[in-house]
């Protein structure tokens, strides 16, 4: 696994967190812990700040990093067009 692809996951891990801890807040009903929940997304949204920073700047020093990155989405996006085709049929 290359270094551009471990930052993306932990990029992607941070913000399903982040997301997680907004959907703890809301759900509850208890001030203190919505406090504690929303507390905790705004410290990480700084680290999903600092994440997306160092993959914009591998990705600026490293263009093939970027390719390799496209590649992928386009082959994800292709299977996802497979799928839904074979759902149709």
């Amino acid at each position: 696994m290359t270094t551009i692809n471990k930052l993306q996951q932990a990029l992607n891990s941070a913000k399903g967190l982040q997301s997680d801890l907004k959907t703890f807040s809301m759900d509850t009903e208890d001030q203190q812990a919505k406090q504690m929940f929303n507390q905790l997304a705004t410290n990480l949204e700084n680290t999903v700040q600092m994440l997306q920073s160092r993959t914009d700047f591998v990705n600026s020093e490293e263009p093939q990093y970027l390719q390799q990155s496209m590649g992928m989405d386009q082959q994800k996006q292709q299977q996802q067009n497979k799928n839904k085709q074979n759902k149709l049929q």
